[in-house]
């Protein structure tokens, strides 16, 4: 996996975890599950165009 990749999943965890305890800061919720389907999509990406090439 790449570490940028990693380490973007790791912020959407983070942000997750902030925006739920806190609910002034609702939005970073929805920043973090828009963070974490980036993510998600990078990487099915990623591993769908690597089997392609084996």
């Amino acid at each position: 996996m790449n570490i940028a990749l990693l380490i973007i999943i790791v912020v959407a965890i983070v942000l997750a975890i902030v925006g739920g305890l806190n609910s002034a800061l609702s939005w970073l919720l929805w920043v973090a599950l828009i963070v974490g389907v980036i993510a998600l999509i990078a990487f099915l990406f990623r591993v769908i165009s690597g089997n392609k090439r084996v």
